[in-house]
């Protein structure tokens, strides 16, 4: 009895500090400080450029938002309480609502607050072609409303009897044509929703009997699974199409509810394409790849024609296309007429084939025949239209090199052959030419902005000093290019858009030690001494926007570009941040971030990406430089080879990468060699995983969101297109789970417990973490309630810092040493 009473505190303790571990922590300040900072405000021009959209973002919603219950059904997850979407499109994050707008006019600098409801949470606003209208979706307990603003003085009101459905996208969209907007409702006679019986009626089938065929692994994301499903998805998933005047708010209900997936407005604002997903739905794919009819509405007429009647893709092959006509698009530059391509290649990429695509249109009243205007060697990926012209640039991509084509076509002479204007890799940085610069025409059409036989190219000129963005005006006829701005050396200054007057560019400026804020520039005359890469034209800017500094104690951080060369001769990067009041000289533990990518060539491999003269935003473990670490940041992890194999040799690129970065950050003499911690998110968790079971440079890590058994993804992974079958050894090595017995330094692991990315399912985290665990190895495993693949409530991300922070200081940076 003594001997339970003695060992009584003591258990009593242990649950105490067990229960203490289960709540949410924060980190300390001055870091828990930081991250409830607000953002910077990211700015949205309007089409005519007079007006900045001043958006202020959410930082992070809390968990009670974040919990709100959800069904998931075929790819996306509804919130049924308000007939809402609960993820973001891209499936991996929850949407935040924003926090506010302000108008602010380009020519005064006069800004004009935009007064929301209480309790908004607004998305993202819409601009009208014209730029004196702004529309927006607001989510409510309600429901999802639809609001209207106007430029001149900032006012809104809420469009009443609408109930905006945005459960498969498009759900808003203006028609230029008409000042009036077409959006998907919820269908006035919905009635109650479907329960799903507290007993499943029967047990969870898919079929194959009838034939399969391998599909992407993320195409795999909250599938339906039953009956129920189906009848869940049908009743949220139900549209109204309806016509709102933007002037006098009056509603016009259009066709019949249906489940309406992609749905586009022509730019004569009276024909609309829409994709009715049709019966039987798939269990394999999401619903993006659902049988469906392509038709086209007359919104005057009021009839319909379905163009085309397709099956469930459900047997794609990996990063290849489905069969049969798709991407349809309408021309820009036509009233009513729609482009679409069609693979000749079986849409695989494995089948060598003279062509791959070939390219149709068909116009309206689409009683004629398409007809072919263009036949492509390797993959169609869409065109640019001229305003007036039949000339086109035409986009194909080639997977197998990691290859892009932009050729000048013109479509009223399908048999001409086109001019390649461009003909470069994808990873290609340094010779970009930058992308073709739009205008918003009067009926909302996006056409390429042309001047006097020339148009205009935008890119993030990357150099080995960094990116500096430029603006380039680029001769059709010569080829020759001039270059209108460039960033200064050290700032960072991009394209925002072009201001009215001739000569007129707005940019959006930041330094280490600038907050982000709109500029007016006006170009010059010509300058006879520019160096090459430079601008040729004098310029001046004036602020437009003057925001303050929301941390100002995070510019007491310094960063640089480091450069350096792997052992097989491949240049990298990374930056390197010091904490507040680093003594040069001086060793410091430090945390490596990296996410590994993948490339053809080795020349684009090495190429630097992004700047050293952004302002300096801290998140995640970059809030570990204010507990006194140095981050090696976005260290250059390229996996390097042809993309049908690159794999094969995966683990020997990764642990060389490692060493090379290690090995500079030791050099410069900032890095403590024995004090080194490694981290990384989704494919960066299964790169910290694996260097801590290949190499002994980390003395601990942390691994969020990763997937460390890629057998449990067989037809691919990251850039992986073989299936395990065919490629076994490369799922092995890929495979931290497979070397667990190797891990032997701590590993933390953390995982949103709804993670919806198939390759990164939860279920990985717990697998590793037991394989660790029972191996003997030093782990510790947090699985963040109701969190996806990027994490989103404010208590969750805190208390990942605190972990992180625990975890670094308890195995890094007071480690003995070894």
């Amino acid at each position: 009895m003594q001997a339970t009473l003695r060992v009584l505190p003591v258990l009593l303790l242990a649950l105490a500090a067990a229960a203490a571990q289960a709540q949410y922590q924060q980190p300390p300040e001055p870091l828990l400080g930081v991250m409830r900072a607000p953002l910077p405000p990211v700015p949205q021009l309007d089409p005519t450029g007079t007006t900045l959209m001043i958006v202020q973002q959410g930082q992070y919603p809390s968990i009670a938002r974040v919990a709100e219950p959800y069904l998931k059904l075929a790819g996306v997850r509804v919130e049924p309480r308000i007939h809402a979407r609960h993820d973001m499109v891209s499936g991996y994050g929850i949407r935040t609502c924003l926090e506010g707008f302000s108008l602010v006019d380009v020519a005064t600098g006069r800004e004009t607050p935009v007064a929301l409801p209480p309790n908004a949470c607004p998305d993202w606003p819409l601009w009208s072609p014209d730029g004196r209208r702004f529309a927006f979706v607001n989510t409510t307990d309600a429901g999802v409303e639809l609001w209207l603003g106007k430029v001149e003085d900032g006012s809104i009101r809420r469009v009443d009897g609408v109930r905006i459905n945005p459960i498969l996208e498009n759900e808003l969209q203006w028609l230029g044509a008409r000042d009036a907007l077409l959006v998907k409702t919820v269908p006035e006679n919905a009635g109650p929703a479907p329960q799903k019986a507290a007993v499943p009626p029967g047990p969870e089938i898919k079929d194959a009997t009838e034939g399969g065929g391998e599909s992407s692994t993320y195409e795999a994301r909250d599938t339906l699974s039953s009956p129920e499903d189906e009848t869940l998805f049908d009743y949220y998933a139900s549209a109204q199409l309806a016509v709102v005047d933007a002037r006098s708010g009056a509603v016009q209900r259009v066709g019949e509810p249906a489940v309406l997936g992609e749905v586009r407005a022509a730019p004569d604002g009276r024909h609309v394409l829409v994709d009715v997903l049709t019966r039987p739905y798939s269990y394999v794919v999401t619903w993006q790849r659902f049988a469906h009819e392509v038709t086209v509405l007359d919104l005057d007429a009021g009839t319909s024609r379905t163009l085309a009647t397709l099956p469930a893709a459900e047997s794609v092959p990996v990063r290849g296309v489905p069969t049969g006509p798709r991407g349809f698009e309408w021309r820009a530059n036509a009233p009513a007429t729609l482009v679409y391509a069609e693979a000749l290649d079986g849409g695989d990429w494995k089948n060598t084939v003279p062509e791959r695509d070939r390219v149709l249109m068909w116009a309206a009243p689409f009683t004629a025949k398409p007809v072919e205007i263009a036949r492509t060697a390797q993959r169609y990926a869409g065109q640019y239209w001229f305003e007036r012209d039949s000339k086109a640039l035409l986009v194909q991509y080639d997977a197998n090199r990691r290859w892009l084509t932009i050729s000048l076509m013109d479509v009223d002479k399908p048999r001409s052959a086109a001019r390649v204007l461009w003909d470069l890799s994808m990873d290609e940085r340094y010779a970009h030419p930058g992308n073709p610069q739009s205008r918003t025409l009067a009926n909302g059409a996006s056409v390429l902005r042309e001047q006097d036989g020339a148009i205009f190219l935008a890119g993030s000129g990357a150099s080995p000093q960094g990116d500096r963005p430029f603006l380039d005006r680029y001769d059709l006829g010569s080829g020759k290019t001039e270059r209108l701005f460039r960033s200064a050396p050290d700032a960072y200054e991009r394209l925002l858009g072009f201001a009215p007057e001739p000569g007129g560019l707005l940019t959006w400026h930041e330094s280490p030690i600038d907050p982000p804020n709109a500029f007016r520039r006006r170009l010059g005359a010509a300058l006879a001494d520019a160096a090459a890469g430079e601008a040729a034209f004098a310029s001046s800017a004036e602020a437009i926007t003057r925001f303050p500094d929301p941390t100002p104690e995070v510019r007491k951080i310094k960063k640089r570009l480091v450069t350096y060369t792997r052992k097989d001769g491949v240049p990298l990067s990374f930056t390197l941040y010091t904490p507040p009041g680093y003594v040069e000289g001086t060793r410091v533990p430090a945390i490596l971030y990296a996410y590994p990518m993948d490339f053809a060539d080795p020349s684009q491999a090495g190429q630097v990406r992004g700047s050293e003269q952004t302002f300096t935003r801290l998140s995640s473990y970059r809030l570990l430089l204010l507990a006194g670490y140095a981050i090696v940041d976005s260290a250059a992890f390229p996996i390097v080879g042809d993309p049908k194999n690159a794999y094969d040799t995966y683990l020997e690129q990764l642990v060389a990468n490692a060493e090379a970065a290690v090995a500079k950050a030791v050099e410069l003499g900032v890095v403590d060699p024995e004090r080194i911690g490694v981290t990384g998110h989704s494919h960066g968790a299964l790169m910290a995983a694996n260097l801590l079971a290949h190499t002994d440079l980390f003395r601990a890590g942390v691994a969020s969101s990763g997937g460390y058994n890629k057998t449990l993804t067989p037809f691919g992974f990251q850039n992986e297109r073989r299936s395990f079958w065919a490629a076994p050894k490369a799922y092995d090595e890929a495979s931290s789970f497979f070397h667990a017995d190797k891990i032997n330094e701590p590993i933390l692991i953390v995982h949103g417990i709804d993670d919806a990315n198939p390759g990164t399912e939860p279920t990985q985290s717990p697998r590793l973490f037991q394989a660790v665990r029972g191996l003997g190895g030093t782990a510790r495993l947090v699985m963040l309630p109701f969190e996806p693949h990027w994490y989103a409530a404010r208590e969750s991300n805190e208390h990942f810092v605190a972990e992180m922070l625990i975890w670094f200081d308890r195995y890094v940076k007071n480690a003995a040493p070894r």
